[in-house]
């Protein structure tokens, strides 16, 4: 979804919004007053003459300066290229690696779709081996391509994640932690705790740490967070830390 820039006079109208559930047909801000403010757009909101108006139920978010959007909580994921996502692979042909990405259909994974690959390098993937991937196609009526490069053929981190747990998520929560700025319940848990993740937008989560009660900690701590505030997150993580304290 592209952000969609707008004049308001302001976004107070909106305010009392913000972290809360919304649904279909709801009127966020009312554009009729019209000022140099200009804000932005994300997805599940859109412009109806002097209405911002919700496109589908979910949590009102809003970061500054100036943008809203609202993060809904589906289990299947829709691909759409450029997301970066975590697959499962699940066979292993002579060309593609077969990979379940949590979507309507299985994607392909190229043999030759990793920094430098050729056919003397092909990587080797036991079936359940967990990548982090990039969606490079994506159409309704065929199976998603992806890549363990970035658009300039470097790794950049994607590829296999080993050790680690992985647990599934909503879209909703993992666009949440992959939101700038960095939301609060991993800000916070980044002041107090050593630890690794990854987050793919199809809506899993991955978290490797040196001792396994971080691990735990971690993975808890983010699936409390997805029916908090932002101000909830904080006290969460806060009263975590004190019983291991």
């Amino acid at each position: 979804m592209g952000e969609k820039p707008l004049s308001s006079s302001s976004s107070s109208s909106s305010s009392s919004l913000v972290d809360q559930i919304v649904v279909a047909g709801d009127v966020i801000l009312d554009l009729s007053n019209i000022t140099n403010q200009t804000l932005k757009l994300g997805p599940g909101l859109r412009q109806d003459g002097d209405a911002i108006s919700v496109m589908k139920a979910g949590r009102l978010r809003f970061s500054k300066p100036n943008k809203y959007w609202v993060e809904s909580s589906e289990k299947r994921y829709v691909p759409c290229v450029e997301d970066t996502i975590l697959g499962i692979v699940v066979d292993c042909k002579p060309d593609n690696f077969l990979v379940d990405i949590k979507g309507p259909m299985l994607a392909f994974l190229p043999v030759l779709a990793f920094e430098g690959g050729t056919r003397r390098n092909i990587p080797k993937f036991e079936i359940g081996t967990l990548l982090y991937l990039r969606v490079v196609k994506a159409n309704s009526n065929m199976n998603p391509e992806l890549s363990c490069t970035d658009a300039s053929g470097k790794a950049s981190g994607f590829g296999p994640l080993k050790d680690g747990y992985m647990f599934e998520s909503t879209t909703g929560l993992s666009r949440m932690l992959l939101s700038s700025p960095t939301c609060p319940v991993l800000e916070a848990l980044g002041k107090k705790l050593s630890f690794e993740i990854a987050v793919g937008l199809n809506g899993r989560v991955w978290v490797n740490a040196s001792a396994p009660e971080t691990v735990i900690l971690v993975a808890n701590a983010i699936m409390n967070a997805e029916t908090l505030s932002w101000a909830q997150q904080r006290i969460m993580v806060d009263k975590l830390m004190k019983r291991i304290q």
